[in-house]
């Protein structure tokens, strides 16, 4: 016998093999599906899974929890703030790859077998 999933712990529901949620809340995680569902609501996230093939359920899970844990450390800006920092160290990668390219080489600059 297996244990219901957190989704349905939580909500009192009984789950069953076809449970939407069991899959990506387990029994040993309780923490995650209560997070998920205080922000985002558990009828949403049923919801985004219906919209989505089941082969990206995975990932909306994880990606929501991932929002979650950000908001929990930067309640302000949540995962934005991240979003904008590797915007900015793309940006700066971009244009250093743009003046190198930019840069004639010399001579001087050259190895002695590529004279």
């Amino acid at each position: 016998t297996t244990s219901a999933c957190t989704a349905c712990q939580n909500l009192q529901w009984r789950c069953t093999p076809e449970c939407l949620f069991a899959p990506y809340f387990l029994p040993d995680q309780p923490e995650r599906f209560a997070n998920v569902h205080n922000v985002f609501g558990v009828s949403n996230v049923r919801k985004m899974l219906n919209e989505l093939l089941v082969y990206f359920h995975e990932d909306c899970i994880n990606t929501l929890a991932y929002e979650v844990d950000m908001r929990v450390k930067d309640p302000i800006y949540g995962c934005v703030s991240v979003i904008s920092v590797l915007q900015k160290r793309a940006a700066r990668t971009q244009n250093h790859k743009y003046l190198a390219l930019a840069t004639p080489c010399s001579s001087s600059m050259l190895s002695p077998g590529t004279r």
